[in-house]
């Protein structure tokens, strides 16, 4: 299996790549703690569906997407393989507690119990191997990619997420009732203001209710590759799940096929105002 599938991986008609890190819902052979967890709670905290949500945007719009298959209890590609801890990885330098939701899940958002005994510092490394690094080399390829297509002009960025309606005890703003979709930019750190604010723009020609910065302000992608200083601005978008499908049963919803075209216009506007940013 391809574990990093891709749309449009040799375009570089515009200077926008896509990513999806927790669109994966496959378990890897390497995480044996994980292959007798019941469906109903490896599905608690995956982005399902984020990849069916871009893939036509992606397509229509002729951007490179990069999504996985590598469920994030045993990968996650959205946090470096150093962001594990005692209950995760036998000889961990942080103590347990630190990354409960780590580069390996300790437990589920909703408190569910995943790695009972930490792995060893073996199994941790081939996994790190295995699905994070091919991964980020993708992804820096593309970036590389890009700007030489590019050269001179600034390279963007959008890393695509799915969040629950509300907050879980494990979260920042746990009970709490989320907006349709966060914009995250690292507090202003990830991007310049002009990029901001198109992203910004479009989603709320949408009609979609956001919030910035809160209760997400943007994951270790966003750190890792939104560098203005260098002329790579990434920006994060989480979109409420509630908005597209069931929460209880993990379907897509009546609301399914509206919300996808209204990302597809979301999208269009971002391509179509990237070349008159300054």
């Amino acid at each position: 299996m391809d574990f990093f599938p891709t749309l449009n991986w040799n375009s570089t008609r515009h200077r926008l790549l896509l990513t999806a890190p927790h669109s994966g819902e496959t378990i890897p052979p390497e995480a044996s703690w994980l292959q007798d967890v019941p469906n109903s709670v490896l599905l608690i905290d995956p982005d399902r569906f984020v990849n069916e949500l871009y893939g036509p945007a992606a397509r229509t719009l002729d951007l490179p997407f990069l999504f996985t298959h590598v469920h994030r209890y045993a990968a996650d590609l959205n946090r470096y393989p150093l962001d594990v801890d005692l209950a995760s990885v036998e000889g961990a330098s942080n103590p347990a507690g630190k990354f409960t939701h780590g580069f390996h899940w300790v437990e589920t958002t909703q408190g569910h119990r995943l790695i009972k005994n930490p792995i060893s510092a073996e199994t941790h490394q081939a996994i790190a191997h295995h699905y994070h690094d091919p991964f980020h080399a993708r992804i820096e390829a593309k970036l590389f990619d890009l700007r030489a297509a590019h050269p001179g002009q600034k390279i963007y960025h959008l890393d695509l997420h799915t969040m629950p309606s509300r907050g879980s005890e494990s979260h920042t703003d746990s009970g709490k009732m989320r907006a349709q979709v966060v914009l995250s930019d690292c507090e202003g750190q990830s991007a310049l203001r002009p990029y901001f604010e198109l992203v910004k723009k479009a989603i709320l020609a949408q009609g979609f209710e956001l919030a910035i910065n809160d209760p997400y302000k943007g994951g270790r992608i966003t750190q890792r590759y939104g560098k203005p200083e260098i002329g790579v601005e990434t920006l994060q978008i989480e979109l409420n799940r509630m908005i597209y499908m069931d929460e209880s049963t993990r379907e897509r919803s009546s609301e399914f096929e509206i919300v996808r075209e209204k990302l597809t216009k979301m999208m269009s506007a971002i391509v179509d105002g990237i070349p008159s940013l300054p």
